[in-house]
């Protein structure tokens, strides 16, 4: 009879094993709807995820426009006068002092990148216009030169650079090392 009872006693834990393994499946099988929907958007994450952009077809004196997390941001393949030209201005004479060598990625200092949005009021600049032959921003007036730098007007601060780099000498990835 004893043993029996063991048998017994193996067959109900079994059952109890059983029952609240389905039972944690079910529970699991609830939450996990609950759970994922607080996981954010596909699009959400595609908005802030870095993008690659080939400049194979961009040409000297192009400047390009791209949308990054929702911004606009130009891209300028300048030429070798336009460089030579923001080389040697007087940064002190400057509203947001900056030199060219800052707002470039050494090495390849014919291609700036930088938002596209005024910094006065966010307005997006005309490219090679104004005095300096950057851009104009049409909204309220503010010059830039073609490293992006306010020359005169109301903004206050030069284009700002988003964070940037080669991939290689034919695509540049925007957004890098950003989380």
């Amino acid at each position: 009879m004893a043993s029996s009872d063991t048998a017994e006693a193996t067959r109900r834990d079994f059952l109890y094993v059983a029952t609240a393994a389905v039972g944690a499946a079910g529970v699991a099988a609830v939450a996990w709807p609950f759970i994922t929907q607080m996981n954010p958007d596909a699009a959400t994450i595609a908005a802030g995820a870095p993008i690659d952009i080939d400049i194979s077809p961009v040409t000297e004196g192009q400047i390009v426009r791209v949308f990054w997390r929702g911004k606009p941001i130009f891209i300028r393949h300048r030429t070798a006068k336009e460089i030579q030209s923001e080389e040697a201005a007087d940064v002190g004479a400057l509203i947001d002092p900056q030199p060219d060598s800052a707002r470039v990625k050494p090495g390849k200092a014919e291609w700036l990148v930088v938002y596209a949005s005024c910094t006065h009021l966010g307005c997006i600049p005309l490219g090679h216009q104004g005095d300096w032959g950057g851009w104009f921003c049409p909204c309220h007036g503010s010059q830039y030169d073609a490293s992006g730098r306010v020359r005169k007007g109301p903004a206050p601060t030069n284009l700002p650079v988003p964070p940037y780099e080669f991939v290689d000498n034919t695509k540049i990835r925007i957004g890098a090392g950003v989380a």
